[in-house]
């Protein structure tokens, strides 16, 4: 499975219309091939919308967009409100779960790390290892690596039912001695990967999100 995460930079004080034109058109898009989730920006770089498409692989991906353009009920008209678009494909992480549709949320952060060239493995290992203690406090969404967009980077997506939540959440993380990885490393005397740049965004479900 892959996952194509398209993140678009919007004009302010547009969301609430495009989010509109975007669910209008998923109703036939949706037939087709669902979304995983959609989501906009709360915290971190606003003006964004994420959408996350589950495929089975590249050649499904283009055929099913192929398809979906040739209809004409695809793209949403929104591009009078873009001002930049990116996609980016992720693999999940053998020990990532799935995302299904359902109510984890409504807060979501996106934590997404660049790494040094070479250290997938590392971190493979080392969160591999480490997630286990880390999921008995709260779930998981999914942890994946780029394989074409920016390059070297891996993201790790948490749900939260509120903000108070995940601070405290992460707090009781931090407590056990084997969170975050890094510290599981140390402990246990592993190699730890080498991380050159972090971002995080907290991030809120559409109405028509399959994951709320």
């Amino acid at each position: 499975m892959i996952y194509e995460v398209r993140t678009y930079d919007i004009k302010p004080k547009s969301l609430g219309e495009v989010e509109k034109r975007f669910g209008e058109a998923y109703e036939f898009r949706k037939t087709l091939s669902p979304l995983a989730a959609f989501w906009h920006t709360e915290i971190g770089p606003l003006n964004q919308i994420i959408h996350v498409w589950p495929y089975k692989d590249i050649a499904e991906r283009d055929r099913i967009r192929a398809e979906a353009v040739a209809s004409g009920n695809w793209p949403p008209k929104i591009g009078e409100f873009i001002v930049n678009m990116r996609s980016e494909i992720f693999i999940p992480f053998k020990f990532s779960p799935e995302i299904k549709p359902g109510k984890m949320g409504p807060y979501f952060e996106m934590r997404t790390y660049t790494f040094a060239p070479g250290e997938l493995g590392k971190i493979q290992k080392v969160w591999e290892k480490a997630l286990p203690e880390r999921q008995k406090i709260s779930p998981l969404v999914g942890i994946w690596y780029s394989e074409l967009g920016g390059l070297n980077r891996f993201t790790h997506i948490w749900a939260y039912p509120s903000l108070d939540a995940r601070n405290e959440t992460r707090e009781k993380a931090s407590a056990t001695g084997a969170w975050p990885p890094s510290a599981y490393a140390k402990r246990e005397n592993m190699p730890d990967a080498l991380l050159v740049a972090q971002e995080n965004k907290i991030v809120m479900p559409s109405a028509f999100s399959p994951l709320q």
